[in-house]
């Protein structure tokens, strides 16, 4: 989709400012925990990531002003607050091209595929039970497309997830929980470079 189009199943966009809230080591980093955890504290934040509950506490609270973190329902508000992620989408490449954002840009793309990368490096070594590993799916595609080819391509698959995501969450909701991980879905959908020799 253009920029005066936006995909319709992307979460909040960020800005600037967003940007360079999150775009520290220590945030990024715990904000990778807590979406593969799906939930922790200050201190279980802290015990895994070797920082003491003041930091990651005083970085949570950052991370929550610019809308990244939020209250856990599932967890009672006691002695110890659990957080949650708060989904957001990045125009990485218009971050990328302002000289005001570029730095920040730049180190939170960087973290999301080295990230995406320690994960995917995670399941390859690890292996899992066999029903599970027949289930995932690690798979390329590479195709001739119009642009309006592969924004359509992109719209379909984002509609499938998202509807898909959403009855999930309904379910679990309802109180269907047996049998239920976390799982981690990737879609990337990118032009390759122009072939000049072509």
């Amino acid at each position: 989709m253009t920029e005066s189009n936006p995909l319709p199943f992307r979460a909040r966009a960020i800005g600037p400012e967003e940007l360079k809230a999150l775009a520290h080591p220590l945030r990024m980093a715990m904000y990778d925990y807590l979406s593969e955890h799906g939930s922790a504290t200050a201190s279980q934040l802290g015990r895994h990531l070797g920082e003491s509950s003041g930091q990651t506490s005083y970085h949570l609270r950052q991370l929550e002003k610019h809308g990244f973190v939020e209250d856990d329902p599932a967890h009672a508000r006691g002695r110890d607050r659990w957080w949650r992620t708060v989904g957001y989408s990045l125009e990485g490449r218009d971050l990328l091209r302002d000289p005001r954002t570029a730095d920040a840009a730049q180190a939170l793309l960087h973290g999301v595929v080295a990230e995406r990368a320690k994960v995917l490096e995670r399941w390859l070594s690890a292996g899992d039970t066999p029903e599970w590993e027949a289930a995932a799916l690690n798979d390329s595609s590479t195709v001739d497309l119009t642009l309006e080819e592969f924004q359509e391509v992109v719209l379909a698959v984002q509609q499938t997830l998202d509807t898909a995501i959403k009855d999930a969450k309904a379910r679990k909701a309802a109180g269907h929980t047996q049998g239920r991980r976390r799982v981690r879905l990737y879609f990337d959908a990118l032009p390759l470079p122009l072939d000049d020799d072509a």
